[in-house]
């Protein structure tokens, strides 16, 4: 089959490589325009634009997708099918265009952590499995119609990285295996529950800020779900410090936000147990352990 892909960030990759060594025949790559970045603001390409150039696949970069520029280019491929991996909302008008339809890869077991960011979530909220969904596209965020689902155990020692590149490997294998479901016509939707829908809402920098009268256990969630990036952080003398891994450590009649810190081992007390710090970053630093970071700094005096 004759297909567009869309995509933007490194997760659409493996997606993108798998379809351009199958049977199929990737016409055009649609992604987001080039963005300026660092602090010499220089223009930089997405992850799918790089691979388009070096494969000499013809490009798209829409400012707008309502551009009625774009959706005539878009027509003038004759793709049959569109296949979208992490990037924007299509509307209408775009993802009616091919006669096989459009769909999209979203990372998780739809319809739990519809939105943005599923990965992060799926750590946050303390979940044991999560996974991948192919589902065919309509006006309504993430609700369209499931053609296939793959799991994936969540490991105790897994983060947002992790977990992230786990998802867009076997992603990958889902996108293929829909496409040729597609293509042979040997497929049956199943339509999503909405009553067992739940959010997974944009991460903010509200979002990383560390409750210490939580749970140490929940706090630690929170940690793995946005390490290594944005990071959880909390303050210390007006100073933001970022924290990357943590463990949970028992502790009787903890007092929150109470920091015990030695010569190697960084303890924060919380509404139940204690965290020990295993990495960190103060502002203006590199990320280190809890050992190198507590040669130059104290917590205690």
């Amino acid at each position: 089959m004759n297909i567009i892909f869309m995509g933007s960030a490194g997760f659409s990759i493996p997606s993108l490589e798998t379809l351009y060594k199958s049977k199929h025949k990737i016409v055009a790559l649609v992604t987001v325009p080039d963005k300026e970045k660092g602090r010499g603001q220089k223009l930089s390409a997405s992850p799918v634009k790089e691979f388009g150039i070096k494969n000499n696949i013809p490009l798209l970069q829409p400012e707008k997708l309502k551009d009625e520029t774009f959706i005539q280019q878009l027509k003038d491929f004759n793709a049959d099918l569109f296949v979208v991996v992490a990037f924007r909302i299509l509307p209408k008008e775009v993802f009616t265009i091919p006669p096989k339809g459009s769909f999209n890869l979203h990372a998780s077991l739809l319809p739990k952590y519809r939105g943005a960011a599923p990965v992060q979530w799926a750590l946050i909220k303390g979940e044991k499995k999560t996974g991948v969904t192919t589902f065919s596209l309509e006006e309504k965020v993430d609700t369209g119609n499931i053609y296939l689902q793959k799991e994936v155990i969540i490991e105790d020692e897994d983060n947002f990285e992790t977990l992230h590149n786990k998802l867009s490997e076997i992603g990958a294998k889902a996108v293929l295996e829909t496409v040729d479901m597609i293509e042979s016509g040997n497929y049956q939707l199943k339509g999503q529950d909405n009553s067992q829908a739940t959010p997974a809402p944009k991460i903010t920098p509200v979002t990383g800020k560390i409750d210490w009268t939580k749970p140490a256990k929940e706090i630690h969630n929170l940690v793995r779900g946005l390490s290594p990036t944005p990071c959880a952080y909390f303050f210390h003398d007006n100073k933001k410090i970022k924290v990357y891994k943590t463990k949970v450590v028992e502790k009787e009649n903890p007092t929150p936000g109470k920091i015990l810190d030695s010569k190697k081992n960084l303890y924060v007390e919380c509404g139940k147990d204690k965290l020990e710090i295993l990495e960190l970053q103060l502002e203006g630093r590199k990320r280190m352990s809890a050992e190198e970071f507590l040669r130059g700094f104290r917590f205690t005096k």
